[in-house]
């Protein structure tokens, strides 16, 4: 049984999840408190090896279901490598996309059912759900990244059309819907620093950091 707490960040394109990430790195690393943080898919050299491949943009003919087990297995790996040991040590681990993401872009976006995408990662997560996932809520439509006209969109989801990322953003909002508290929106604000102070607010109601 794991002794760890076990965040996730998710959200679409563009809304600036990562730099949200990298502050809450700072700010801990700054407090002196420990975490390990990693990503999907990836954070390891096997699933970091897998990613290459989900995102390349010139596999334009992969598969909706050969996309969802791809994502599955790099899941599986991290899983097994990385994550599980460290929350079963005690210790709290923050990811980078987890297994909303399949839930809004393959189980809602791809059309392949959340139910279809849950039992599968059912199997590969064994058990070690996280105890909360934020998801910043911004839609595609309005992102900073959709703002930026000088961002090149160079791998394969992000290339897809913004109907596309409408319905992964749909997709977030049914997870949420279905994840009985677990996934928190933060809808972000102009100045990012505020937008981070929502997120500490979260995490410390939660008792997860100080």
């Amino acid at each position: 049984m794991k002794k760890g707490y076990f965040v996730t960040f998710e959200g679409c394109e563009g809304v600036g999840k990562s730099t949200q990430i990298n502050f809450l790195k700072e700010y801990l690393e700054q407090t002196g408190q420990q975490a390990y943080f990693t990503r999907e898919p990836g954070g390891v050299e096997i699933s970091e090896n897998i990613r290459e491949i989900i995102l390349n943009p010139k596999y334009t003919n992969m598969t909706d279901k050969t996309e969802m087990l791809l994502y599955a297995s790099a899941r599986a790996q991290l899983m097994a490598e990385d994550i599980i040991p460290k929350l079963d040590n005690g210790e709290t681990v923050f990811c980078d996309r987890f297994i909303d993401s399949s839930y809004a872009y393959q189980g809602y976006a791809r059309g392949l059912g959340i139910e279809n995408v849950k039992r599968i990662n059912e199997y590969v997560v064994e058990g070690y759900m996280p105890d909360l996932t934020i998801f910043i809520d911004l839609s595609p439509d309005k992102s900073f990244r959709r703002k930026n006209k000088n961002v090149i969109l160079d791998d394969r989801l992000e290339q897809e059309s913004l109907d596309f990322h409408m319905q992964v953003y749909n997709g977030y909002k049914e997870a949420e819907r279905l994840s009985n508290g677990r996934v928190i929106s933060v809808v972000p604000c102009e100045e990012k620093q505020d937008t981070f102070e929502k997120i500490l607010k979260v995490l410390r109601d939660r008792d997860i950091i100080k």
